[in-house]
């Protein structure tokens, strides 16, 4: 039977932990290395709600992409919002671990992921890692045939999962698009590398007012691009998920479930 630890080595085979930022916290966070597994499940947040799920499907391991202590805590107590979490998973007897950055770097990672999701291929990294050539932060590459603006971030909302966020562009809807960079989660901080890649659009989430507004401004002065598509962060990383279970799955006589709940923040929104 399989153990936390396997199953931590085998996404570890894939997502290699030196891959991670030097800020990042990835791996077991709650659990038992020793204990045995035979149902994980795979969520992009470790909410509260997200471990309930875990319990409701019987599993024994949470993966997600998201760490549940990136920074310093003073307390788990049950009345904070991880020390709730903490709580219920030890209760429960289920583990929690987590592959962030290391994850978004990897070959068939969350970069990989969002641009095959999207209708990207032949994608490279956008700034590979030192000694990787598949490897390394966001990814660029083409569009089976062009697109417009429109119809482009019309397809991504299509793929992705519904969010309160929807998708937002900045650029000439009418113009056509057939490179496309993409950053998981927050990518505000590549517009210089996404700009040298000499991509059309850029497909992230979060994007401030003043980086995206600067990014327009600089496009504008030039030939209008990269057109920019801002994605919920949640929706930019969903689509790891099928592809870690599937990895697992193979590797281990363990159930992989991908998780159906929106962790995404919002739940309304509403026209000016």
């Amino acid at each position: 039977m399989a153990t936390v630890a396997d199953i931590a080595g085998i996404l570890e085979s894939r997502f290699r932990p030196e891959l991670a930022e030097p800020w990042d916290v990835n791996g077991l966070a709650v659990g038992d290395p020793q204990a045995a597994v035979t149902r994980v499940l795979f969520a992009v947040d470790p909410t509260l709600a997200v471990v309930e799920e875990a319990l409701d499907q019987g599993a024994d391991l949470i993966v997600t992409h998201h760490p549940l202590l990136l920074r310093g805590v003073t307390s788990v107590s049950a009345s904070t919002p991880k020390g709730a979490v903490v709580h219920r998973l030890i209760q429960a007897g289920v583990s929690l671990y987590n592959a962030h950055t290391n994850a978004d770097a990897a070959a068939g990672g969350v970069c990989d992921a969002l641009a095959a999701a999207i209708g990207v291929v032949d994608a490279v990294p956008l700034l590979p890692a030192a000694d990787s050539a598949s490897e390394g932060t966001g990814r660029v590459g083409m569009l089976a045939g062009p697109l417009t603006l429109e119809e482009f971030a019309r397809a991504v909302a299509s793929v992705l999962p519904a969010t309160e966020h929807g998708v937002r562009v900045a650029g000439d809807l009418d113009a056509l698009v057939t490179t496309v960079a993409v950053v998981g989660g927050a990518g505000d901080g590549f517009f210089d590398a996404v700009r040298r890649s000499g991509a059309d659009a850029y497909v992230t989430a979060d994007l401030r007012h003043h980086p995206a507004s600067e990014a327009r401004e600089y496009a504008e002065l030039h030939d209008g691009r990269p057109y920019l598509v801002d994605v919920s962060h949640y929706a930019s990383e969903w689509a790891w998920l099928a592809d870690a279970a599937e990895h697992v799955a193979d590797a281990a006589a363990v159930d992989t479930i991908v998780s159906t709940l929106s962790t995404d923040p919002w739940t309304a929104r509403f026209s000016a």
